[in-house]
């Protein structure tokens, strides 16, 4: 048995969630294995619209478990506010989440951490959620971190006020202006969604938990953000603070590298960023405007517009590369339903020598080269089979397969679950 991988290959926002909402009818397990809260994973089916942010995207299959890695941050108080929303809107929750014990916990401290190092950065912001993710996994690294497991231990709050302590202090050095009564209100729902926490969830030694469901049926790893934000690989220092390219569901899960089978990578037809980082086929015209009302291209997690621009197959087979996808899934080809033509970057020119490498230096001024397709001019949401679909979009998904050496296997052609072609 196999543990399969779902990624993004973008800057994020691809539309992992409507994949592994689609795929898990196929799976009884589904895994997240880093990121935390600053995800914000969209479905929609049944005319109802739902938004995750730590729960994986299986929750909404009947018999599926859904696995809460040690690689992945945890709010307390976001995860039994996602909870309570998911239970309101009929969708069960008890008995099918499984807590990592090695997972870290966010603190309210750590929210504060955030607000105040990106206040601090002026102008060299790099557009963080502000959701405590960064300084939790700052803990995680530096050895002092809070773990779901520790919430189980008698001296669990003398370890919780030594690191609010240790917080306070950074915060007094940063000259944030601290609002205590926000602050206690702040506290005392994150230790009562602490008391849930114990009492609502399965808390496990997950890499010993995954390893056994593995020996039962293949599992589907769900990440987060995308790969050109990986810690590591991603465009630094403007990347997330975890590693979301397929190995990072090795170290955010505790399965060994021979067990992972099939990698799925998820792309957009054209490219978004959220908040500050080098983009370079961005667009700042009228089509970049359209791409963004078209695709509703507002952040699910923070509400930021997104930044819009041409598919850039430079990031992409970069992407490809350090992940290894095995298979290609493209989001959101419905969006370019109404443009005469459609670029695509195959090469970017810098210091004018052209070159088909992502470069290390993020910052230096790169031209994109580009290939123009012509546009298919017709809506394509009601097709279901790859017959239904135009030439012209046929035409750019072949270019893909062929520039990548990796096959398209599912063009999604709208938001619901229904809305997929399958090839």
């Amino acid at each position: 048995m196999k543990v399969d991988v779902v990624i993004g290959l973008q800057w994020g926002d691809e539309g992992k969630g409507k994949i592994v909402d689609v795929l898990t009818p196929k799976y009884s397990v589904v895994a997240r294995f880093q990121g935390g809260p600053n995800a914000g994973h969209t479905m929609e089916f049944d005319g109802k619209k739902f938004v995750l942010h730590t729960i994986p995207s299986g929750i909404f299959r009947d018999g599926t478990t859904n696995l809460i890695g040690n690689g992945v941050v945890v709010d307390p108080a976001i995860l039994m506010g996602e909870v309570e929303k998911l239970n309101a809107a009929g969708v069960p929750t008890k008995g099918r989440i499984l807590l990592s014990k090695k997972a870290h916990l966010i603190l309210p401290t750590h929210r504060m951490l955030d607000a105040a190092q990106e206040a601090a950065k002026g102008g060299a912001k790099i557009g963080s959620t502000l959701k405590g993710i960064g300084p939790a996994y700052t803990d995680k690294i530096g050895r002092a971190g809070l773990r779901v497991g520790d919430v189980l231990h008698p001296d669990f709050e003398k370890k919780y006020d030594a690191l609010k302590q240790k917080h306070l202090a950074l915060l007094k050095q940063l000259s944030y202006p601290l609002n205590v009564e926000e602050e206690e209100q702040e506290e005392k729902k994150w230790k009562q969604s602490i008391d849930r926490l114990r009492a609502e969830f399965t808390i496990v030694d997950s890499e010993y938990e995954v390893n056994s469901l593995l020996k039962k049926g293949n599992i589907l790893a769900e990440g987060a953000q995308g790969s050109m934000l990986d810690v590591d690989f991603g465009s630094y220092p403007f990347v997330t603070s975890s590693n979301t390219v397929c190995a990072g569901a090795c170290t955010g899960l505790g399965v060994a590298p021979c067990k992972i089978g099939e990698v799925i990578g998820i792309f957009k037809a054209y490219c978004t960023r959220v908040g500050s980082g080098p983009f370079p086929t961005e667009l700042h015209d009228e089509v970049g405007e359209e791409m963004r009302r078209q695709g509703c291209e507002f952040g699910s997690t923070t509400g930021r517009p997104r930044r819009c621009g041409w598919l850039d197959l430079v990031a992409l087979k970069y992407s490809i590369m350090v992940s290894g996808a095995t298979q290609l899934f493209m989001m959101k080809a419905d969006v370019m339903d109404g443009f005469d033509s459609i670029k695509v970057a195959v090469g970017y020119k810098i210091n004018g020598a052209a070159t088909d490498r992502y470069p290390y230096e993020v910052d230096m001024p790169v031209e994109p080269i580009y290939r123009e397709f012509k546009g298919w001019k017709q809506p394509i949401s009601g097709s279901r089979t790859e017959k239904d679909l135009p030439q012209e979009l046929m035409n750019y998904v072949k270019f893909i397969e062929e520039q990548t050496g990796v096959p398209v296997k599912f063009i999604s052609v709208g938001p619901d679950r229904e809305e997929t072609v399958s090839r």
